[in-house]
């Protein structure tokens, strides 16, 4: 079913679609948006978001917030409905989704953002808006910022992130011990013959497969994702990568040791960031001494080093081996919008964010306990 409203602000229009067909129809007018909104990741992308809905979305519970400028596509809010553990409309992506976002023109003077606004107001009569993972100076900020009702902004996930410089910079960035090591370690992939090679499009779909598999391989028998283990996770990546590469939002590449596939590594490509989204590795590499995590590391910097993207971010996690590169942390947000009638549920999901807070700061403590 797709629902529009009359014209607003001159013209103006907005539109509440909540057909799939009408999802997969939106694709030229979205990526058409999408090139001009510069804040955006390729987790807003059309190929990205249609996909994931296909694999994990819920039918009936498809809500695209969208407004038009001259029959021009100027915003839109890709959201589905959710009963769990409250009402509540919340963006497409889920939990596979490093960043959510809204779209909404660089060029918009406020009038598109006003009309946005007001459309997710109406949608959200009787539930909450809830956007997780909204990276500093997301445009879903202009919308936070026009909000009339009750609305809190709290921390969500950290990134961490690198400038967008050459290899060379990145090591020269280090103290000179760890510098020295990482060129060792450079060094020792060429003396290997590891040799990469980025993947064609019409080589993507079998590359991922390969991936998945190596993935698979070098996690066995320790604590892995298991979503990254489905087989609806499998469909969506293969769905939706190959429309990305063709429109440069994403780069497969394999690495290659004695003419063997032993590491498959897919890179998100935005104007604002690059991000090594997901790798397989063979054993066999770090039986044989390579340091996996220097060598993609040196191949996404191919992609950030000639200074055409805003940082290098190694995305969600706080994992050790990412801070021996010295990144900045960049604390997600998690933006929440209610209408004054649903002010409850934004007081039960700050309630929520409290106490499941505390419950992390009490595992945290237990765990340092132990190290001791």
């Amino acid at each position: 079913m797709t629902t529009t409203a009359p014209p607003t602000l001159a013209a103006y229009t907005t539109e509440l679609v909540t057909d799939e067909g009408a999802f997969a129809e939106l694709a030229p007018a979205w990526g058409r948006l999408y090139r001009r909104c510069g804040t955006a990741t390729p987790f807003q992308s059309h190929a990205w978001l249609h996909s994931w809905w296909r694999s994990y979305g819920t039918p009936g519970r498809l809500r695209l917030v969208l407004v038009r400028y001259g029959g021009e596509l100027v915003g839109a809010a890709p959201l589905t409905l959710v009963h769990r553990p409250l009402p509540a409309l919340v963006p497409l992506g889920g939990a596979i989704s490093d960043y959510a976002d809204v779209l909404l023109a660089d060029a918009d003077d406020g009038r598109g953002a006003d009309a946005l606004t007001r459309e997710l107001a109406e949608a959200a009569r009787t539930a909450l808006i809830d956007f997780r993972e909204v990276r500093p100076g997301g445009a879903a900020e202009r919308v936070y910022d026009r909000w009339r009702g009750p609305c809190r902004k709290l921390p969500d996930s950290v990134c961490l992130e690198l400038p967008a410089v050459s290899m060379d910079e990145l090591v020269g960035r280090l103290p000179s011990s760890k510098a020295q090591r990482v060129r060792a370690k450079l060094r020792k992939l060429g003396s290997l013959g590891v040799r990469r090679d980025v993947v064609p499009p019409d080589g993507v779909d079998a590359a991922l497969r390969r991936l998945l598999d190596l993935h698979r391989l070098q996690w066995q028998g320790r604590k892995v994702t298991t979503e990254h283990l489905q087989s609806r996770f499998q469909e969506h990546l293969v769905r939706s990568v190959g429309p990305m590469v063709r429109s440069g939002d994403a780069v497969v590449t394999e690495f290659r040791l004695d003419d063997e596939v032993v590491a498959v590594d897919l890179t998100l490509l935005a104007p604002s960031l690059a991000g090594g989204y997901l790798y397989g590795a063979h054993p066999r590499l770090r039986e044989r001494k390579a340091d996996v995590a220097v060598m993609l590391l040196d191949a996404c910097t191919q992609h950030t080093g000639t200074g055409e993207r805003g940082a290098l971010s190694l995305l969600r996690g706080d994992e050790p081996y990412k801070h021996h590169w010295r990144p900045e942390p960049v604390v997600n947000q998690r933006l929440l919008l209610a209408r004054r009638r649903t002010a409850p549920l934004l007081s039960a999901a700050l309630c929520d964010a409290a106490a499941r807070q505390r419950i992390k700061e009490v595992r945290q403590r237990w765990k340092e306990r132990r190290q001791e």
